[in-house]
């Protein structure tokens, strides 16, 4: 089984996108491996501190890795947003493929200082470990909420990251994926998606010595998202559409179901998040 690093490469090749989906709990986690599967593509499964905190990292690093082993699937695991590195190291310990330290709110030398300490701490685990633990960081604010909202937060998508900044900060840290602000934000916004800037990703690429992952991928248009993608986008991250469909679809099926087994009533909202993700994956990996 190659590692997260091979797959991302080979995406890159073929001008295409891994998607990353975030979970809460393990219905959401088959039904995205699921999905993946039935397309034969490779998927990484997201989890935020407040997933962490609810699953439990190690929990959590433990359930993605029980399905990679059984079934040799290339699933893998992200720590989604974490704000310290101290959280980040827990991660890393517990055995996760990719950690984002998340610095978009301090200023450009903290930022790098911070993502630095990470990029370092990953390099000593590769070393001692023989294990690839890659770094995500970002630039520019997109907003911090994977909800519905009445409209864009105050500066998200509109703080873009320049390609100048960029290249200065990925050469200053090492990190091997860089979330870039394109016009993305997280959420989904009720009145009008917000618009991907696939030219900017694509001067951002030609610089950066990574690979570039779109958050906030929900609520962007098929045709933004693939723009972006042929710009240089490798991964996409997916965390409201899936969280509604969930809640839609356990609302449905405890107004239609009397049963008080768990395993009864959330088989539909399951089921209900595997078609979204499938539709991502099929747009990601530009399959017909």
């Amino acid at each position: 089984m190659h590692n997260l690093k091979t797959y991302l490469e080979a995406a890159k090749e073929k001008n295409i996108a891994i998607g990353h989906f975030n979970i809460s709990n393990v219905e959401a986690l088959w039904a995205i491996f699921e999905a993946a599967r039935d397309l034969h593509e490779p998927v990484i499964i997201g989890v935020s501190e407040g997933e962490r905190d609810f699953i439990g990292i190690r929990q959590a690093a433990s359930l993605v890795q029980s399905i990679r082993n059984e079934y040799d699937y290339p699933i893998f695991i992200n720590a989604d947003h974490a704000h310290d590195v101290v959280g980040v190291k827990k991660c890393i310990d517990a055995g996760f493929d990719s950690v984002m330290i998340d610095g978009s709110k301090l200023d450009f030398d903290e930022n790098v200082a911070m993502t630095k300490q990470v990029t370092d701490y990953a390099s000593v685990v590769k070393e001692k470990e023989g294990r690839t633990v890659l770094v995500e960081a970002e630039m520019g604010y997109i907003g911090s909420s994977s909800a519905l909202l009445e409209e864009i937060p105050e500066g998200a998508g509109q703080d873009k990251t320049t390609p100048e900044i960029a290249k200065k900060f990925v050469d200053a840290t090492s990190v091997d994926i860089f979330a870039p602000s394109v016009g993305n934000i997280h959420g989904v916004v009720k009145d009008g998606n917000p618009h991907i800037d696939a030219k900017l990703v694509g001067e951002i690429a030609k610089v950066a010595d990574c690979h570039l992952v779109l958050h906030g991928g929900s609520g962007i248009t098929d045709e933004d998202i693939r723009a972006g993608i042929e710009a240089g986008i490798s991964i996409v991250h997916v965390n409201t559409e899936i969280r509604v469909a969930f809640r839609e679809g356990l609302e449905k099926s405890i107004k239609e179901n009397d049963s008080i087994a768990p395993y009864k009533y959330m088989n539909v909202p399951r089921e209900e998040v595997r078609k979204v993700v499938a539709k991502k994956i099929k747009l990601f990996a530009n399959l017909t």
